[in-house]
């Protein structure tokens, strides 16, 4: 059932892109209008999630899911309603973005959490629903595309608002195993509250890798990834077309499965090393479409990029699982999120202007570049190339009172 719920909230999330990218510019609205509707979610999102953390490590996180899900059901409908009428206002779009992120930051801290609660081979579950997300990568754009093509970009905010109602079924029809033995009860109240987000930041600062990563992804963020989603968006639809996009953001699909494929049969001694060599395929994605190159090569790239973001987030999502204490796990990874994504809207905003002022063909040159500047600082730092991985007992005997083949199955 989280297989599925993950697998299906991705195939939505990879066809809004498209939605915002195609419904936008047809309403007259240019890069930088995509890239202000991207990063008003991005911000909210990165902004809340530490204290989403705080709460999903208070409270049942399955049903602070369900809730995330059931706002953003809501939120989409209404979206998909406003582009089905042709009242599209930007900061109408902006602000349904807004809402999402909030609910964003609520729900995906639950999701680090329930990894280790359903599987006993922590890297494998990892593997197996990023194979799921990315078989719906490699789908959602395409549909998108199909569906702006012959239908509208309304079309697409309706699918996209109805993969959360299967989310959320799915999550209320999981049966979770009880909590580890020496979870705490969290006290109550504002105090209570303030100390277990200290807490969870003493325990971030306190390993060396996990905050120097998310130093480094700052970066990454603001001259990669944040530039690169808005910016190849816009130059393909303008160029090619809605369904070239839609062709292109699939091969990054088909990449990313070939990369969880890779991530459940490698098991490197030092992951997180390992992770950011791959890591290196990513910049084939803006470059190829920085250069001008046509739509097979741009795939290519798209597909060498997925794979490599692949691998590196099976060896990153573990590393983190596995080397951190179930008590304070929703909150680290809750740090772990905000700090990786708390440039992106910075980089997302900024590519309007930088498009403008350079040429968006170039700064997509420099997104590629900096790529590797990226993999050269997190192989720099001992801490991190250093890492080594840690195998809890669960993984090789299995845990007590789950079989394994449930285990498996739940994964």
């Amino acid at each position: 059932m989280f297989f599925v719920a993950r697998g299906v909230a991705r195939l939505g999330d990879t066809m809004l892109p498209v939605a915002l990218a195609a419904g936008l510019l047809q309403h007259g609205y240019g890069a930088g209008a995509v890239g202000l509707a991207m990063a008003a979610t991005a911000a909210a999102f990165a902004g809340l999630v530490v204290f989403g953390g705080v709460i999903a490590d208070r409270f049942s996180t399955r049903k602070l899911m369900i809730g995330a899900d059931l706002v953003r059901l809501g939120t989409q409908s209404f979206a998909a309603v406003l582009f089905l009428m042709d009242h599209v206002v930007l900061w109408e779009i902006c602000a349904i973005g807004v809402v999402n992120g909030v609910a964003g930051a609520v729900f995906q801290p639950g999701v680090a959490g329930m990894v280790p609660r359903l599987a006993s081979d922590l890297q494998g579950a990892n593997g197996a629903v990023r194979i799921a997300e990315s078989v719906a990568q490699l789908a959602g754009p395409a549909v998108a595309g199909l569906l702006v093509g012959f239908a509208s970009p309304g079309g697409v905010f309706a699918a996209h608002a109805a993969t959360y109602a299967v989310s959320a079924l799915c999550l209320l029809l999981l049966r979770l195993p009880p909590l580890p033995q020496g979870s705490r009860s969290p006290g109550r109240g504002a105090s209570a509250f303030k100390a277990d987000l200290v807490e969870g930041w003493r325990e971030f600062r306190s390993r060396t890798w996990l905050w120097g990563v998310i130093a480094i992804w700052c970066v990454y963020m603001i001259a990669v990834h944040g530039p690169t989603v808005p910016l190849v968006a816009t130059e393909v639809v303008q160029e090619h077309g809605p369904r070239a996009y839609g062709l292109v953001n699939s091969a990054l699909g088909a990449g990313t499965v070939v990369g969880g494929l890779l991530a459940l049969r490698l098991r490197p001694r030092r992951m997180l090393r390992a992770g950011a060599i791959a890591l290196v395929g990513f910049a084939g994605f803006p470059a190829t479409v920085g250069l001008g190159l046509d739509v097979p090569a741009m795939a290519a790239g798209a597909a060498v990029a997925g794979a490599g973001m692949s691998f590196w987030g099976v060896m990153w999502a573990t590393s983190v699982q596995t080397q951190v204490q179930p008590d304070v796990l929703n909150r680290i990874h809750a740090y772990d999120v905000a700090g990786s994504l708390a440039m992106m809207p910075v980089g997302q905003a900024l590519a309007g202007p930088a498009a403008a002022a350079l040429g968006a063909d170039h700064v997509l040159l420099v997104s590629g570049a900096m790529s590797f500047v990226v993999v050269i600082a997190l192989l720099s730092v001992p801490a991190i190339r250093g890492l080594v991985r840690v195998d809890p007992p669960t993984a090789r005997s299995g845990r007590k009172g789950i079989p394994g083949e449930v285990c498996a199955e739940k994964a």
